[in-house]
């Protein structure tokens, strides 16, 4: 399975065989279900609050006593139906995440790239150095490609383009050891260089 190399301006300059136990894998898309959930559920922060009688200030005495002012019967100030009350069952911190079988991870990334492969929404690049931090860069490159919304995947460190591409809400750049069903799925194309390719295919056969 060849896939043509480009540079930045749309030149082809070279080709690159991607192994098809990972890009031509059967898609089993039930699996997307479960990963991106998984994905989900960890990134929620679980930090809502709510303050619960011992939390909330005040109601240190009773607020008058028991019998024989005709008034219903009070123990604290703290108590959920006076105003600034503490609130009952109210949401507390709470840890959303939860673990899934690795091999269901894999296989659900290797069918996302799958079908991005099926699709014809895969761009190989040689390279993608900026000379200076410049949104416009990024911009032409998705406007010369005819691209809708694309992820970036490089491979090691590259501030200029990932500070470039910071305030383009259609583009995102991600390094290959982040690479993750959600992002695959939520853009339209996939752009690698082939470094990004390369890495990719080693850890999924390491």
């Amino acid at each position: 399975m060849q896939y043509d190399i480009y540079d930045l301006n749309r030149n082809m300059v070279g080709a690159l065989e991607l192994d098809p136990e990972i890009f031509e894998s059967p898609i089993k898309e039930h699996l997307f279900y479960y990963v991106v959930n998984w994905q989900m559920a960890g990134r929620r922060s679980g930090t809502v609050s709510t303050k619960t009688r011992g939390e909330v200030s005040g109601g240190g005495k009773k607020p008058w006593k028991q019998k024989h002012l005709g008034r219903a019967r009070q123990g604290s100030i703290r108590a959920p139906q006076w105003r600034k009350g503490a609130i009952i069952f109210g949401p507390r911190p709470k840890d959303w995440s939860y673990n899934i079988p690795k091999k269901v991870r894999r296989e659900a990334l290797k069918s996302a790239l799958s079908l991005k492969h099926k699709d014809g929404n895969i761009l190989i690049l040689k390279d993608f150095n900026l000379p200076h931090i410049k949104t416009k860069l990024v911009a032409d490159f998705v406007k010369r490609f005819e691209l809708d919304k694309a992820l970036i995947l490089i491979d090691g460190d590259n501030d200029n383009l990932k500070k470039s591409a910071r305030n383009l809400k259609n583009v995102k750049v991600l390094k290959s050891d982040g690479l993750n069903v959600y992002d695959v799925l939520r853009f339209n194309t996939l752009v690698m260089t082939e470094d990004s390719v390369i890495k990719v295919q080693e850890v999924f056969k390491g």
